[in-house]
C-alpha cells in the first residue's frame, strides 16, 4: 500500500510541473544554459522541496543544519535515546509542565 501511495505521488508530481512552478527552478535554468538539451526537458522531472527524501528536501535540512550553527555555534555533542513513555520518571517530569 505504501509503494502505491508513492507511486500515485509521483505520478501527481510528474503531471503537475507546471502547477508546482518547476520552471522557476534556477537549477532548471542552468541546466537548460549548460547543457544545451532542450529536448531532454521534459523527460526530466523536478521533486519539490515537499517530497520526503528528495534532494531539495534534504538541502533545506542541511540549510537548517547550518542556520543552527550560526546561531548557536559549533555542537559539543550528539545525543540520542530511546525511551518508553510510560515510564514513571517520564510522566513525572511531564506533569510538571
Amino acid at each position: 500500500m505504501y509503494a502505491k501511495i508513492e507511486s500515485e505521488s509521483l505520478l501527481y508530481i510528474k503531471l503537475n510541473q507546471q502547477k508546482l512552478g518547476v520552471e522557476e527552478y534556477i537549477q532548471l535554468r542552468d541546466a537548460i544554459t549548460n547543457d544545451r538539451k532542450v529536448t531532454d526537458i521534459d523527460r526530466n522531472l523536478i521533486l519539490p522541496a515537499t517530497y520526503i527524501g528528495s534532494p531539495r528536501h534534504m538541502h533545506e535540512y542541511a540549510q537548517d543544519a547550518i542556520t543552527y550553527v550560526r546561531s548557536y555555534g559549533r555542537p559539543d555533542l550528539f545525543i540520542t535515546f530511546t525511551c518508553y513513555t510510560a515510564w514513571s520518571e517520564i510522566k513525572e517530569e511531564l506533569a510538571h509542565r
